[in-house]
């Protein structure tokens, strides 16, 4: 069989989702081009197409696999009874199954199996060798088990898929998990808008119970605000680094200062590249008043700082340069507007027979005037200052 005639038969007669994939690892092609030969041996040298047949993956590959498929057995066989799956054995499972793959591929993981963190670092190590379809086992066993760390590792190493995320967000909501729930945003690449009204209702109405687990956020937030006004404190540091971290400590406090704890954790969400108009508009739109009222709030708040404090702006360095990472994920006035606006495009029917939504437009009307009045300013001087810089040069040359 030729590889073209596997790819189409795969395509043709999709394996049913209960059965593992005969590739479920990414192959390497280094490995499997050398053994690709002409199925014909005369065949006109000057044709352009040349069918080739004698395919093989290289027996690490195949052993992956094999490795793979057992355990899917295994650990899908256990899951049907989860009542009866105890941590410990679930976990060392596992750590058998992700040893395996490290012997095959000759990984050093450069860590004891004694230490708590043994099998978290397997999965950051071992995570790309690991099947989408054993990958959702795995995250449905530690779910069940409520093994949130592992959970996490799987989250931020990006091993699970879109396919996971809808019931692991469902589940996660179920648990008042917020934190994960956190990392959920920041590193699903592929989240739905289903996940994302999920996430939304989640903390514009937090349910009962869920303010202990929020403090996590809250408390890295603070933790990031104080460490750059300790680095704006610093004479030690350069003077593009001491400008850098002045200018991030105003940022970092217009976006602690003034937010309820829930509110922090909406940073993530309007502030990521991950999350785009399409995804935000029908998860807008299927919110009911008092949570459209309460994302309204939240962005008139953005609103109302970026008015007081227009010097404010984004500090992408100040991540990298000075550890502030909390930076990368506070908001633009852009990322605001474009929600405000989406907000009202969606729902501004329904937001019409709320009083309290009338009074709000206002608000919001004289801030918007304010800013783009601001916008005109600098746009003016931005424009004198390009034209100085060009004078300057030709004046040089």
């Amino acid at each position: 069989m030729t590889l073209l005639e596997v790819i189409k038969n795969a395509s043709v007669n999709p394996e049913p989702l209960d059965s593992p994939s005969d590739y479920p690892v990414v192959l390497n092609p280094d490995t499997i081009i050398p053994y690709l030969k002409s199925e014909v041996e005369d065949i006109n040298s000057s044709s352009l197409v040349k069918p080739l047949n004698g395919w093989q993956i290289s027996q690490t590959d195949a052993e992956l696999i094999n490795i793979g498929k057992e355990f899917f057995s295994q650990l899908k066989k256990k899951l049907k009874n989860t009542e009866g799956l105890k941590k410990d054995e679930f976990i060392n499972d596992l750590n058998s199954y992700l040893e395996n793959i490290r012997d095959k591929v000759g990984v050093s993981i450069g860590i004891n199996s004694s230490n708590k963190d043994y099998t978290r670092i397997l999965i950051g190590r071992l995570g790309f060798f690991i099947g989408k379809q054993i990958a959702g086992l795995i995250l449905e066993g530690c779910v069940s088990l409520e093994i949130w760390e592992l959970v996490e590792a799987l989250i931020v190493n990006g091993i699970i898929d879109h396919s996971c995320y809808s019931n692991l967000v469902t589940r996660l909501v179920e648990k008042n998990k917020s934190d994960l729930l956190c990392l959920c945003i920041k590193h699903g690449l592929d989240l739905g808008s289903s996940e994302i009204l999920c996430i939304l209702r989640y903390f514009l109405s937090p349910p009962r119970g869920s303010s202990s687990s929020m403090m996590t956020v809250r408390k890295e937030w603070e933790n990031q605000a104080l460490l750059a006004i300790e680095k704006a404190s610093d004479n030690n540091l350069k003077e593009k680094n001491l400008l850098l971290a002045k200018e991030a400590s105003l940022l970092l406090m217009i976006a602690y200062d003034g937010f309820s704890t829930s509110e922090l954790y909406l940073h993530y969400l309007i502030a990521s590249s991950n999350v785009n108009r399409e995804m935000l508009s029908p998860a807008f739109s299927k919110l009911d008043g008092k949570e459209m009222m309460s994302l309204i709030w939240y962005l008139a708040k953005w609103l109302k700082k970026y008015e007081r404090f227009p010097q404010v702006g984004p500090c992408s360095n100040a991540s990298a340069a000075l550890g502030l990472k909390a930076c990368d994920w506070v908001p633009k006035l852009e990322d605001v507007a474009k929600c405000l606006s989406l907000v009202l495009d969606e729902n501004f029917s329904s937001l019409v027979l709320h009083p309290e939504f009338h009074q709000e437009v206002i608000s919001i009307e004289g801030m918007v005037s304010s800013l783009t009045a601001e916008a005109k300013y600098c746009c003016l001087m931005a424009e004198v200052v390009n034209k100085l810089k060009m004078e300057v040069k030709g004046g040089k040359k």
